[in-house]
């Protein structure tokens, strides 16, 4: 891919266009120090990636700016002012954590520059704050959720115990899941936050998971807490009286391997796994391991998928930032996730949920997918996209 260097001019936002509709400057921001830099470095891997397998589709050419967000707020705040205001950066993309997407959110509707979401899944985001200017092409914390409460229910699950960790992210997931499952017919019998990031032992939590009368347990972790939580929920023994089930996130490819054994027979949800079966994954994993030497997560499809998607928007021959934001909102294709769109209500992806059981495989932990569930568009949430765009 040809890239070229641009100049930073330094203008104001209000004057600050793309220097020409061939070269597009794309800041990159994501989280390349701290807790969340595997997330940051598996996303510009998908990112690189898909830029290098669809870019020929456009005569644009992009320079891309680096710049670690940290996944602190005002870090990230004052480096989408620098890309912004300095660099004169056409579009944004990355955002890990949903604080940093909360954080921008104004500079970059104020400014008019695109921002492509590839991953905070706040639900505030595509709801009550949504943009023009804004498009997620990775989640919201309810789409992921909402799915697996009507799927357990049909399962003949009755009653559950939820555990999530004490902040935004883990009351929307567990939230939505709830209310899926409850409609289903299905019965919460006990609900449970733990501090976020400072729970190391989580067996008062899981004694009272047990004593709560439950058939099982769904869970919202991330992370480090996803591995110490599988691998203590493992060692109390509470899989065969309380089968455990979660977010995708809890299970994720990125980091199961550390769980081990622990994740053996898990069942979780999410919008993509590795052993997804269509042509345009096998083709992504196949080249994702060549890239990296290791599979792709979900963290690196979003990657794929906001080059692509960028990709097909400055195909349309968009002359601007406001073309650009536009031509986003219309992007659709079948990719490794199956077929995605934009719903131009809230600008949130519309895609499938998988349903997956967390199995040993040759090489280790893998994937047997259970289940699609149809994508359907989030709610609106508060959305109100028309005088936005007038």
């Amino acid at each position: 891919m040809n890239r070229k260097t641009l100049a930073a001019l330094g203008l104001a936002i209000g004057l600050a266009m793309p220097a020409a509709a061939e070269e597009i400057t794309v800041g990159l921001m994501l989280p390349f120090s701290g807790v969340y830099a595997a997330l940051g470095n598996d996303i510009e891997a998908g990112f690189a990636l898909g830029l290098e397998t669809f870019g020929d589709r456009t005569d644009a050419t992009f320079t891309i700016i680096r710049e670690d967000t940290e996944a602190s707020p005002p870090v990230a705040l004052g480096k989408a002012r620098k890309l912004i205001m300095q660099d004169r950066a056409d579009v944004l993309t990355g955002i890990v954590s949903s604080a940093v997407l909360g954080a921008v959110r104004d500079i970059v509707h104020s400014s008019g520059v695109p921002l492509i979401v590839a991953n905070a899944g706040n639900d505030e985001a595509t709801g009550e704050a949504c943009s023009p200017f804004i498009t997620r092409m990775s989640f919201s914390n309810g789409q992921v959720n909402r799915p697996m409460g009507r799927w357990m229910a049909e399962q003949g699950i009755g009653k559950v115990f939820t555990l999530a960790p004490d902040y935004a992210a883990g009351r929307q997931m567990i939230g939505a899941f709830a209310d899926s499952f409850t409609e289903a017919g299905g019965e919460i019998v006990g609900q449970a936050f733990t501090p976020f990031g400072k729970t190391q032992d989580f067996g008062p939590y899981l004694a009272e998971a047990r004593a709560s009368g439950a058939d099982a347990v769904y869970v919202f972790y991330a992370g480090g807490e996803a591995v110490s939580f599988v691998r203590q929920y493992d060692s109390f023994g509470m899989k065969d009286a309380l089968p455990l089930y979660g977010s995708g996130f809890l299970t994720s490819a990125l980091y199961v391997d550390a769980q081990g054994e622990a994740a053996q027979d898990v069942v979780t949800a999410l919008h993509y796994v590795p052993t997804i079966d269509n042509p345009e994954n096998d083709a992504f994993v196949a080249a994702f391991r060549e890239k990296t030497g290791r599979v792709p997560s979900e963290y690196a499809v979003h990657g794929y998928d906001a080059a692509r998607a960028l990709v097909e928007a400055s195909a349309t021959g968009a002359a601007d930032r406001a073309a650009l934001a536009d031509a986003l909102r219309q992007v659709s294709f079948e990719g490794p996730r199956g077929a995605l769109s934009i719903d131009p209500a809230t600008n949130n992806i519309v895609q499938p949920i998988y349903v997956y059981r967390t199995i040993a495989g040759e090489t280790g932990m893998t994937q047997e997918v259970l289940a699609q569930t149809p994508a359907e568009a989030d709610p609106v949430n508060g959305c109100d996209m028309a005088p936005l765009i007038n």
